[in-house]
């Protein structure tokens, strides 16, 4: 659900990062221009290794960039301080990531109310629908261990959508489930995003899901460049 027309939610510029390494310094992100927005479903693609979860990570406020600005909502966030990085990921941005990092001593209703409960406002309400709509609603009460793993990642869906994001992003939220399970998650995310309009930027190396989408970008040798049907063409143009 892409519209073009309207403002970015999420805007990257010229975004690097650069590790040091004994011989010098490693450029992991080169120059990455990157715009998102409202209801768009996005896909990185590329190899293991190639940068994507870095990306992501510096996307949603868990890490900084070496150079470059980063701006959700119009915001810079590149220049927050921590609390208010914090307060952003909470409210604004959700996180699926492939290790579902649930609360153990948690039940699963506990585990998806809990944003809201940090942001101060529970939600019992919209929590128990969020539970519904990820067909979990029978196993509230249950502990994260005696859920599968498809269950644990759509209640980890569910922890996300909490607090009713403008974008959620996805690293490799597939990468421990079988084909089956992992195609049952992508067609949640799917309804999801046409039922609440989230946007959605979804990393992954399995390429296969992802081609039923029209933005498809890959990650090769630091930069981004869009893919269109067997075509590679460079996404961003240097401002």
């Amino acid at each position: 659900m892409s519209n073009v027309k309207s403002t970015p939610i999420l805007e990257a510029y010229h975004l690097k990062k650069e590790y040091e390494i004994p011989t010098g310094q490693l450029a992991v992100l080169k120059n990455i221009h990157l715009e998102i927005y409202p209801g768009e479903m996005t896909f990185i693609v590329g190899r293991s290794g190639s940068g994507k979860s870095t990306l992501l990570h510096l996307l949603g406020g868990l890490d900084r960039p070496s150079a470059g600005k980063i701006f959700f909502e119009g915001e810079d966030i590149s220049r927050m301080q921590e609390n208010e990085l914090a307060r952003l990921r909470n409210l604004r941005i959700g996180f699926i990531f492939q290790f579902y990092h649930l609360l153990p001593e948690l039940t699963l209703y506990e585990n998806v109310l809990l944003p809201s409960m940090i942001a101060g406002r529970p939600d019992r309400k919209w929590a128990t629908e969020v539970l519904k709509r990820v067909k979990l609603l029978s196993r509230q009460s249950h502990y994260p261990s005696e859920l599968s793993g498809g269950e644990q990642q759509r209640a980890a869906i569910a922890r996300a959508l909490m607090n009713k994001p403008s974008l959620v992003l996805c690293d490799e939220p597939t990468g421990n489930l079988d084909e089956e399970t992992a195609e049952s998650i992508y067609e949640l995310l799917n309804q999801l995003n046409r039922q609440e309009g989230q946007a959605f930027l979804i990393v992954t190396h399995d390429e296969s899901w992802a081609w039923n989408y029209p933005r498809i970008l890959r990650l090769h040798d630091g930069m981004l460049l869009r893919e269109n049907r067997g075509e590679v063409q460079i996404e961003q143009i240097n401002k």
